[in-house]
């Protein structure tokens, strides 16, 4: 990586791009999640559409007014979902019609999450037999993303530094340049398989660790 100087001579000498050391810096940190998301829903079927979505819908209406007596914000339920599918059976090669399908997934964001255990008990309850999905992430990302993008960048000063030590050349102090590669922050997913009825279904949030990577050219001079 070559930085040029405003006003580059037009006549010889040329300018000389000056050495330049390359490095790639990671860096992570962590996170108390104090965020859920839940996917989670009603699938109904049956041979007459009107009837299957009339269950369907009242289902999802039971759930919701249960999730709204747990403080829920109206605003923080979501339908993720919804979808109508034709069944067929299969046979001795034929298509048979069975009946219909319909899927309403809600998805539900609670800050609460020592709540999610019992949020999710709360909607089984109330009728939800589909619990696609549960992760744990954070409302404020900004501040675990900065830290970790400034361990990213000492992370890659510190390569620099054993790459110039090993050659017996000077460091500038200052890079030349950097540049941010999209760091990550994944959520925390929780298995959803059939879940049990029970007092409180035992959920727990994890850790969730937000990762960030730089690269950055250091210029460095003979000792």
């Amino acid at each position: 990586m070559c930085n040029y100087p405003v006003n580059k001579p037009t006549t010889f000498p040329p300018y000389k791009c000056p050495p330049t050391i390359e490095v790639l810096g990671m860096g992570s940190a962590a996170a108390t999640p104090d965020r859920a998301i839940a996917v989670l829903g009603a699938i109904t079927e049956g041979p007459v559409l009107p009837a299957v979505q009339t269950e369907n819908a009242k289902i999802v209406t039971t759930i919701i007014q249960s999730l709204l007596k747990l403080n829920i914000p109206r605003e923080k339920i979501q339908t993720y979902d919804f979808g109508i599918e034709i069944q067929y059976d299969y046979q001795e090669g034929k298509q048979v019609f069975r009946g219909y399908k319909v899927t309403h997934l809600l998805q539900i964001t609670n800050d609460k999450v020592e709540l999610t255990g019992i949020l999710v008990d709360t909607a089984v309850a109330s009728g939800a037999n589909n619990i696609t999905d549960i992760k744990f992430t954070t409302s404020q990302p900004e501040i675990y993303e900065n830290q970790a993008l400034s361990n990213a960048i000492r992370n890659a000063r510190h390569k620099a530094m054993t790459i110039a030590n090993t050659l017996g050349v000077t460091l500038f102090t200052v890079p030349s340049q950097i540049q941010e590669i999209t760091g990550t922050a994944e959520p925390i997913p929780y298995a959803t398989a059939m879940l049990a009825k029970s007092t409180v279904t035992p959920i727990q949030p994890g850790q969730l660790t937000i990762y960030a990577k730089v690269r950055v050219w250091y210029q460095f001079a003979d000792r």
